[in-house]
Order: structure tokens, then sequence, then C-alpha cells
């Protein structure tokens, strides 16, 4: 069951630079269609009728940061209770409570552009936390206690 902890917080970490590569794409070709006399307008964009390259990078972005990631994210949850490892299940709650959190930015942007930034630093802290959990196993179990023990005899 470790392995399976592991191996979905490595998919969030994925996710994460996904999602990073797939919006720098996205933003690439918009910049490359405006160069070549393209206009983006709200026309084009509730048409849903664009073609430049990098179009498809707005559709991962929102397939992977939409469903994937959180599906990832509640499944490392549900795979935390049955870890025998401490600190899976905080680690596992952070990453679920940083996921929501990017969720609830990124349907906002559009509302509050500001908060774009929020969403990038967000996105490093889901890819951190996900990476610590993910790096959970590679801990001895007695790791934790020894440095207890090894705290407590030099106070």
């Amino acid at each position: 069951m470790r392995r399976t902890y592991s191996v979905i917080a490595w998919i969030v970490v994925g996710g994460v630079a996904v999602q990073a590569a797939s919006i720098a794409f996205a933003l690439g070709g918009i910049s490359r269609f405006i160069q070549d006399g393209g206009v983006i307008d709200k026309a084009l964009v509730e048409s849903r009728e664009a073609t430049f390259t990098g179009v498809a990078g707005f559709i991962i972005h929102g397939i992977v940061g939409g469903m994937v990631i959180p599906l990832a994210a509640l499944l490392l949850l549900a795979a935390s209770f049955f870890v025998k490892l401490r600190g899976a299940r905080m680690w596992a709650g952070i990453v679920l409570a940083l996921v929501a959190f990017q969720i609830t930015l990124g349907y906002s942007i559009s509302d509050v552009p500001y908060l774009g930034l929020i969403h990038g630093a967000n996105a490093l802290a889901v890819l951190l936390t996900a990476w610590h959990a993910a790096r959970l196993i590679n801990r001895p179990a007695a790791a934790g206690a020894a440095e207890t023990a090894s705290h407590a005899v030099t106070t």
C-alpha cells in the first residue's frame, strides 16, 4: 500500500508539471497567433472555434487540473488511511486542501485576474507537498522515533 500511496502522489506531481507545460504551450500559441495578425475577442472565445497552435494546451490544462489532479488527490487521501506511515494522512490532507484551493483560484481568475499570481504560487505548493508525500515511503519507519529519541536526549 505504501507503493500505491507514493505512485498516486507522483501522479499529482506529474500532473502539476503537465499543467505548467500545457499553459505555457497555450500562451505561446496565443502569442504567435496575435503576432500573425489574429484577434482574440469574446466572439472567438465563445465560439470555441479557435484553431491556433497551442489551443490544445488550454484543453489539457482544464482536463488535468479539473479532473486528473483532484481525483488523484482524493485517492491519495483514501490511500493514506491504509498506509502504516507516520504523516501520510496529514500530507495527503494538505495536498487535497491545496488542490481544492487551486481549483477555486482557477475558476476565479476571470473575475479577479490578480488571483493568477496566487494560482501560480499555489501550484508550486501543490507540487512540493505532493513531492514530499511521495518521498515519505523512502523514510525508514523507525526514523521518526529515532529522531524524537535523539532530540529528547540532547535537551
